[in-house]
């Protein structure tokens, strides 16, 4: 015999009875914050008009005053705890209604006043939407205790089948709500898998044109110390034998650096043989955007050469945030300015307000270094970062925005 049935039935009597409290869901009010500071002195002075409203009822059936004030006070008591705690309200309602009854004249329409008989319907409609089924099975059972004891005969089947299209009612809201919190949490968990993956892709990108910079002066190491030996006069034997060394290790380096190119590289990304760009170009870029349509500014006053890294970087982030502007922003006027100091290097893009409808360059433009899901940021960021510089992005006060990164570099490394 299957006791798994039996053992949740009163696992969930138990919960029912005595136990722990359905979980706090969302506030209702949660969309309206000033309403929702309103709420809780709106809720007393209901809860204490409604007390009022009810203790005269109670004293116009003639009911002692001490009885009239306990029972208007065991009406009012579930609707108090009913916002955080649900369970708790529907058993301060179940024990209302089984003492909060009167000797009801003929022309009444049952053992309850009004007030404890909405009050009732409302507790037990929120109380059916906040617990699961087996709990809510015992719910609508135990209230349905009071009303084939207390309500008359021929009102029973019509206030037993409200309770269970309230019971239908509340689990259907019940798992609407347990299905949007599941949408809404599963939602997240693949923007933050798709951000990492963007970040993942970037840093890929990063090392692969690395690579290409770093190989290029490994490359010249190697040769000029393959050469060195025919190149100067009298060297001596050791020191031939060092730049042998010099050069054998700049190999074993580029060989370790393809290999781990071979890695990194996805297998849709063939070969790359297109020489990598930097502050030079530019000036081709922008003129590309201008005949796309682009009404773009450049102000770029570099005052010397820049390490091959940081140059990169620079037209990367460039790149990205000209893409942007005319993804987000169409038609709007945007600067590109670049400024060179003695240590690092400024990049700064910014754009006006939207004023116009998309342009050529808009539907033209092509897709952001990643891939167009949406991180550009990121990327732009991770190549800032790589370097050991600073990014910043965001709205400007005239409803524009500006994406700006600070390159550092040691004067002298790695100048093109």
């Amino acid at each position: 015999m299957n006791r798994q049935p039996v053992v949740v039935a009163l696992g969930a009597l138990g919960q029912t009875l005595w136990g722990r409290d359905a979980p706090p869901g969302r506030p209702l009010l949660a969309r309206w914050p000033r309403l929702a500071r309103a709420a809780a002195p709106i809720g007393l002075l209901a809860a204490l008009g409604l007390f009022w409203i009810t203790l005269s009822v109670e004293l116009d059936l003639g009911l002692p005053t001490p009885v009239a004030v306990l029972f208007a006070a065991m009406t009012v008591a579930p609707l108090l705890a009913l916002p955080r705690r649900p369970l708790l309200a529907w058993r301060l309602t179940v024990l209302a209604l089984l003492v909060c009854t009167f000797n009801a004249p003929a022309e009444q329409p049952g053992p309850w006043t009004a007030p404890l008989a909405l009050g009732s319907i409302v507790v037990v409609a929120l109380t059916v939407a906040r617990v699961d089924r087996p709990v809510l099975a015992w719910v609508v059972v135990i209230t349905a205790i009071p009303v084939l004891t207390l309500v008359r005969p021929q009102d029973r089947p019509a206030v037993l089948a409200l309770l269970g299209a309230l019971a239908i009612v509340g689990d259907l809201i019940r798992r609407n709500r347990l299905s949007r919190r599941a949408l809404a949490a599963q939602t997240e968990l693949s923007e933050r898998e798709q951000e990492r993956r963007a970040v993942l892709e970037e840093r890929t990108r990063i090392a692969r044109e690395l690579h290409d910079v770093v190989a290029h002066h490994m490359s010249l190491i190697a040769v000029q110390a393959e050469t060195a030996p025919y190149r100067l006069d009298d060297v001596p034997a050791p020191a031939a034998a060092e730049f042998v060394a010099i050069a054998g290790s700049a190999r074993d380096a580029l060989t370790d650096m393809r290999r781990l190119l071979g890695v990194l590289r996805s297998e849709a990304s063939g070969p790359q043989t297109a020489p990598q760009p930097d502050l030079a170009d530019l000036g081709a870029m922008v003129d590309a955007a201008r005949r796309a349509g682009l009404a773009l500014t450049l102000d770029a006053e570099p005052s010397g050469p820049v390490p091959t890294p940081v140059g990169l970087a620079a037209y990367r982030i460039v790149q990205e945030g000209l893409a942007n502007a005319a993804r987000h922003a169409p038609g709007a006027a945007v600067r590109v300015t670049v400024r060179s100091g003695p240590s690092a290097l400024g990049v700064r893009v910014d754009n006006s307000p939207p004023d116009a409808p998309p342009t050529a360059f808009a539907r033209d433009v092509p897709p952001a270094a990643d891939g167009g899901a949406g991180h550009g940021l990121t990327g732009m960021r991770e190549r800032a970062t790589s370097l050991g510089g600073t990014f910043t992005a965001g709205p400007l006060p005239d409803g524009g925005y500006a994406v700006a990164a600070e390159l550092p570099y040691e004067v002298g490394s790695l100048n093109t």
